[in-house]
């Protein structure tokens, strides 16, 4: 067995554990690997390990990755979790499947009308990120604006919004993260409740918060998609991109 197959069971069993702690059905909180900076290959022995659903930070570098293992595309979900500049929305919108890091307008645009040159691809999955921690380092929109904007991106063509995604500042303390997930709990909650019977919600499902440091608070406070990375893949060397 491979160290990364043998991370990847200890993580589901983490993401499972912590599922029937909170009461929740483990199959309703999807494990999202975060590969980037990692290989090729090790995304493919993640595959071949039952993995399907992995997160990319730089675009550049996923995409050279999403062509090396372009024979395995159809068994590949591909998830675009890093900033997202202007100029870099086509070949994500070309690319990936999902994106969770939408924080404005003009990038939900340009994402839904490029989405649309490419018919045989279908709609393009989006979650609005928030900024719950308020730093200033960190992308996303404040909680008070996430409605708003999910609102306007709701009503653009090729594109399904599916929720939120947060980044809570890290934090060894369960207390304070506790608070953080909440926040964002509340308000994915709040936008739902207000909205579920308008068009363009019908797909708002998806909570994505929670990484290798706090999945268990994360599920515990509702989330139904975790990054994890380096509890799979190993440490990683930074790079920027």
């Amino acid at each position: 067995m491979s160290q990364i197959t043998s991370n990847l069971l200890l993580v589901k069993q983490r993401v499972e554990l912590a599922a029937l702690a909170a009461k929740r059905d483990p199959k309703n909180i999807q494990l999202l690997a975060v590969s980037k900076t990692f290989p090729a290959q090790d995304i493919e022995d993640a595959m071949h390990a039952g993995q399907t659903a992995f997160g990319e930070n730089y675009v550049q570098e996923a995409i050279e990755k999403i062509h090396q293992l372009a024979k395995l595309r159809s068994s590949l979900e591909w998830h675009f979790i890093g900033p997202l500049q202007s100029n870099k929305t086509r070949e994500v919108a070309q690319n990936f499947d999902w994106v969770h890091s939408v924080d404005r307008l003009k990038i939900a645009e340009r994402l839904s009308a490029q989405r649309g040159e490419y018919p045989s691809l279908g709609d393009l999955q989006v979650c609005v990120q928030v900024n719950v921690s308020k730093e200033e380092s960190k992308s996303g929109v404040s909680l008070d604006q996430a409605d708003a904007l999910c609102n306007a991106i709701a009503k653009l063509p090729h594109v399904h919004l599916r929720g939120l995604m947060a980044i809570p500042e890290p934090t060894p303390e369960r207390e304070i993260q506790e608070q953080a997930f909440t926040k964002v709990r509340e308000c994915f909650t709040a936008i739902k409740l207000k909205h579920i019977h308008d068009d363009g919600y019908e797909f708002f499902d998806t909570l994505s918060m929670g990484m290798s440091d706090d999945l268990e608070t994360a599920i515990a406070q509702g989330s139904t998609m975790v990054r994890v990375g380096t509890a799979i893949f190993g440490k990683r060397d930074k790079i920027t991109a």
